[in-house]
């Protein structure tokens, strides 16, 4: 009995330690198996976030918030996230002139750069013009002594004619006494053969000077030969074409009496014609005499006609601001009628690259041009630039880019409007605006679109006065103005900040000193313009209240500053 419970103890034993082996292999190889499972059921491993720093005020100002806010003019604070801080370690720093747009909003606004390069400016200056008969092709015909016409070889206006073509047969008394006086001089120098030397040599003179006169009444060597041979005067004599062409324009009639020098017929050669064509007055600079040009007309669509300048005129229509260059042309087949209508093109271009920005790049406000440079992602520079010639995409740009620089080419004005793109103008040494009516007004100067009310074509509401305390930094009593130290504004919502405002009459001026402190009432008669119409020392101040004057008294200046 005691032999058999000792040797159960020791089986027991043995169980409890066989499972205590089995149970620590199985705690050790747990964790691996388990391991395997884990790393298979985790989740991929989601993008870093950005971490956001703080909020910064969108007109640049030294301003920042760890919350989303509003400015005084209720634009949003614009987040700056860690690596876009100038103040981050490796970042790098913005000028105060820059302009930054979220990625996001550059994608909305739909912005496109483009690389300022060299190029060639080509550029195509078109002009209307209309047809015209060479002046120096244009012949009248007129006879040099009194007579009658006798009768008409070309007897209608527009019918063509060869050179040497009789037009019309002249009858004149004193033409025929003419010719009598020659021959009869002829038959005398005949009959004095044997006379004396002397007697020869005057009926010889006689008979030179009835030649001449003959030949002065433009008589052809034909007829004066045949005068000569016959020594019979002609009744009447015959007038031929000077040249080949059309008959422009005929006076003569049958029957009719003619005096000297008057015009009986008129012929025009038309195998060579002129296009007088109004050059705008931006384009002369860019024409040279003896340039080609391209001519088109409405009665020939298809068909383009080559032409050489030879003429730029030396002065302007005043009307149209424009100076007329003479294209010639051939005209063999006579298509080009005088009168018509046509369109010239001259092309032009520089002779060496120069450095060139596309055109819709250049943001003009009539006194000044900028360019929205792209410094980096996200970074814009506004810059003012000078520019030289223009093609009819491309301007030179002689200042303000270097060659590569990426500029702006599309949204750039919106640019303007989402980032208030005046306030960084501003830094490059102009006046920024203040408020709403400021900013759409800076923007339309800029070629933007109207912003607001202020950029309406419609009629000015009434002015609408504002009320203020601050207190007098500086009197301008020549120009008219003062200078305020104002609290805030909440019919504007302007902040608390110092501006200039123009005086509607020069009373309200007098007896203020810098330092005081008053309140006084305004008004904004033009976008941008107030006027302080009334001002009264603030309770406490010594100064007595100043008259209200009308607020169309006097001119207002533009405000500024703001």
């Amino acid at each position: 009995m005691k032999t058999s419970t000792i040797v159960s103890a020791v089986v027991l034993l043995g169980a409890v330690g066989a499972g205590s082996y089995w149970l620590g292999a199985r705690s050790q190889q747990h964790p691996s198996e388990a391991s395997v499972p884990s790393a298979a059921s985790a989740p991929a491993a989601t993008p870093k976030q950005r971490k956001l720093l703080y909020y910064r005020n969108p007109m640049g100002l030294a301003d920042t918030s760890p919350t989303p806010k509003k400015d005084p003019m209720g634009m949003d604070y614009i987040p700056v996230y860690e690596g876009e801080d100038e103040s981050t370690p490796g970042a790098e720093a913005a000028s105060p002139n820059q302009v930054r747009i979220s990625t996001e909003k550059i994608q909305k606004l739909g912005v496109r750069t483009e690389a300022a390069a060299m190029r060639l400016l080509g550029k195509t200056v078109r002009a209307a013009g209309r047809i015209e008969p060479d002046e120096r092709r244009v012949f009248a015909v007129t006879a040099k002594f009194e007579g009658y016409v006798e009768r008409l070889h070309v007897n209608a206006t527009g019918q063509p004619v060869a050179k040497g073509q009789p037009l019309f047969e002249a009858y004149s008394p004193e033409l025929v006494a003419a010719q009598r006086e020659y021959a009869i001089a002829m038959q005398g120098l005949e009959a004095m053969k044997d006379a004396g030397a002397d007697a020869q040599a005057s009926m010889r003179q006689l008979a030179d000077s009835s030649l001449a006169r003959l030949r002065n009444w433009d008589l052809s060597p034909s007829q004066v030969t045949a005068l000569m041979k016959s020594g019979q005067p002609q009744r009447t004599i015959s007038f031929p074409s000077p040249v080949s062409g059309i008959v422009s324009e005929k006076k003569a009639l049958q029957g009719m009496r003619f005096m000297p020098g008057e015009m009986l017929y008129q012929v025009t050669d038309l195998s060579s014609v002129w296009v007088v064509a109004d050059l705008s007055e931006q384009d002369i600079g860019l024409i040279r005499s003896g340039a080609k040009a391209r001519v088109t007309t409405t009665a020939y669509p298809n068909e383009a006609f080559d032409g050489r300048i030879t003429y730029i005129y030396p002065t302007m229509k005043a009307e149209t601001r424009s100076v007329p260059v003479r294209v010639e042309m051939a005209n063999p087949a006579q298509k080009l009628k005088p009168a018509m209508f046509a369109q010239v093109e001259v092309s032009v271009g520089g002779k060496a690259p120069v450095l060139t920005v596309p055109d819709s790049a250049v943001i003009d406000s009539g006194t000044r041009r900028i360019v929205l440079v792209q410094v980096k992602e996200g970074r814009f520079e506004p810059r003012e630039v000078e520019v030289g010639a223009r093609s009819d995409s491309y301007v030179e740009i002689l200042k303000g880019v270097r060659d590569g620089e990426q500029v702006v080419v599309a949204a750039n004005f919106l640019i303007d409007a989402e980032s208030n793109l005046k306030a960084a103008v501003g830094g490059l040494g102009g006046h920024s605006g203040h408020g709403n009516p400021a900013k759409g007004a800076e923007s339309a100067a800029l070629g933007g679109a109207p912003a607001g009310p202020a950029a309406s074509s419609a009629p000015a509401p009434a002015a609408i006065g504002h009320r203020a305390e601050g207190t007098v930094e500086g009197v301008d009593l020549k120009a008219g103005t003062l200078s305020l130290n104002h609290g805030a504004v909440p019919t504007l919502k302007w902040p608390a900040m110092t501006m200039e405002f123009k005086a509607a009459n020069a009373s309200l001026l007098t007896g203020l000193k810098p330092g005081q402190k008053v309140g006084f009432e305004f008004v904004e008669r033009q976008p941008g313009e107030f006027m302080v119409t009334s001002i009264k020392a603030a309770p406490g101040a010594a100064s007595p209240p100043k008259p209200v004057a009308p607020a169309t008294s006097a001119a207002t200046t533009s405000h500024s500053g703001h």
